[in-house]
């Protein structure tokens, strides 16, 4: 009785491991689920801005604020159910039902998903709290998503594996803004002392010419000064299209790489011509690892089992 009811437990958390994380292609309620909670987060990040303002928070204010009591115990909820589901999870190391757990805890979506909760017990603890911060603290709410989008992650990713090309690009704007901030200083300070005072102070001008955004707020006036912007504003187009076309490269080799590894694991699953359902499930899993879309997905598998049926004729 005791072992059933052991089993029973293991294929609650299981399942409820398998509905809180991102939904698997046929399972709809996965799939509802994260669609909810998605709409959820969008809606306290309208809810956020609208608050913000004076004139509509002071008509809606119990409103707003019974929302955000709404929103505080899904997510609380949400955050349990993750917890008490973790052990079940194969993309979380550890041997035991704890280190599991608190693997997800001090993971990052882990921390996104406390914060989440953190503002409003702060509000509610701390009745004084500046509100604006605690306004922007929910913000994070924002990050929630990345339970069901690695953007992020593949954002992080492309520039680790580029690191070295990522930090010589940083390195010559480094070297560019230093460079801008010298030579205006010297060729400003005579004339504009209150505006370019110091090396520091002219570093503001510096990265604001070098990233090619051009507030106006500091400008030179000089012919040497203006000869100066306009040579630092040529490398800051060079500097900033590196960094931008190492990252765009990144990402594309990354998205390339894990195509290979997918086709390769559906050859390797086609090598006898069928395709079981434990390999189905293990495909599956590899097309959400790689964020890769169920239509692109079935295009490479209809591909490859062409091929493999050419190959046999």
């Amino acid at each position: 009785m005791a072992l059933f009811k052991g089993s029973d437990m293991r294929l609650t958390q299981q399942r409820i491991a398998e509905i809180m994380n991102k939904g698997r292609f046929g399972d709809r309620l996965s799939k509802r689920v994260d669609l909810a909670l998605s709409l959820l987060i969008l809606a306290n990040l309208i809810a956020v801005c609208l608050e913000s303002v004076d004139s509509i928070a002071a008509v809606y204010g119990p409103q707003l604020f019974a929302f955000e009591m709404i929103s505080v115990t899904v997510f609380a909820a949400e955050y349990a159910l993750r917890l008490w589901s973790a052990p079940m999870r194969t993309d979380l190391e550890g041997d035991s039902q704890t280190s599991k757990r608190l693997k997800y805890v001090f993971s990052f979506t882990g921390i996104v998903d406390l914060l989440a909760l953190l503002p409003s017990f702060l509000q509610w603890l701390i009745p004084g709290a500046d509100l604006r911060w605690l306004r922007v603290l929910r913000m994070v709410r924002l990050l929630k998503l990345s339970h069901y989008s690695s953007a992020l992650e593949d954002l992080f990713s492309a520039i680790y594996e580029e690191r070295r090309a990522f930090g010589a690009a940083l390195y010559l704007l480094g070297i560019a803004l230093f460079l801008a901030s010298a030579l205006i200083y010297v060729a400003e300070n005579k004339v504009q002392p209150d505006v370019f005072s110091s090396i520091p102070e002219t570093m503001w001008w510096a990265i604001i010419t070098l990233t090619t955004v051009g507030y106006g707020d500091v400008s030179p006036i000089t012919p040497l000064g203006k000869l100066i912007g306009a040579l630092t504003a040529l490398m800051g187009v060079c500097t900033v299209a590196l960094l931008t076309g190492i990252v765009g490269n990144a990402f594309a080799n990354q998205l390339e790489k894990r195509k290979a590894i997918f086709e390769a694991e559906v050859d390797h699953a086609l090598a006898d011509g069928v395709i079981t359902s434990d390999e189905a499930a293990h495909i599956d899993r590899l097309r959400q690892e790689f964020n890769l879309s169920e239509e692109h997905a079935r295009a490479i598998i209809a591909s490859l089992t062409e091929r493999h049926k050419k190959d046999k004729q």
